[in-house]
């Protein structure tokens, strides 16, 4: 077993907020990278400095995509809906950037 040294991030400015986590693929041309995850889509909201096991948080300003879009692409959201079986399942919704 080794030793933990376990840090809390608060946020994503925190020091050891993006350890690990490498920037989202732009996917438009007009997008622009999101201002509160700087192009990551996540941040580490605690992390062992030792084994680097974290647990991540999801960007909410941009849904974990890292990047805001800025022209009229339609913008994927992941969602859940009922199958004709009556199942619940994955899709991805798009919707116009607000």
């Amino acid at each position: 077993m080794h030793e933990k040294r376990i840090v809390i991030c608060q946020g994503p400015a925190d020091q050891h907020a993006f350890d690990g986590i490498p920037r989202q693929h732009r996917r438009g041309e007009l997008d622009a990278p999101c201002p509160a995850c700087k192009a990551h889509g996540q941040w580490n909201g605690q992390i062992d400095l030792n084994s680097h096991r974290c647990i991540r948080v999801i960007c909410d300003q941009c849904d974990g995509r890292g990047w805001i879009e800025t022209g009229d692409d339609p913008v994927p959201s992941p969602d859940t809906e009922l199958s004709p079986e009556g199942y619940p399942r994955w899709v991805e919704r798009l919707g116009r950037p607000e």
